[in-house]
């Protein structure tokens, strides 16, 4: 995922709705617009710990899915067993 994909990401995930819009082709928090008036702006900080959240979030999947993997093959199970068991 791009930086522009986790920025999307995370803001969609602040409120339900098109509640959030950019000024300019540049996406990015200093051109980020607030279009619902009872919505007040985050703070880049609060963005970057929502991207943060996300990012983690990915990786922890990652990780469980390679930690899956190995634990399959401490019990014998070889990569095509594996494989065919979760793609």
């Amino acid at each position: 995922m791009t930086e522009q994909d986790y920025l999307n990401q995370a803001l969609a995930s602040m409120h339900s709705g098109q509640w959030f819009g950019f000024s300019s082709k540049d996406q990015s928090y200093a051109t980020l617009i607030v279009h619902d008036s009872s919505i007040t702006k985050p703070t880049e900080a609060e963005v970057n710990a929502k991207i943060q959240e996300l990012k983690d979030a990915e990786q922890a999947a990652i990780d469980k899915k390679a930690s899956g993997k190995q634990k399959l093959k401490d019990l014998g199970l070889d990569d095509a067993e594996i494989k065919a068991l979760i793609g």
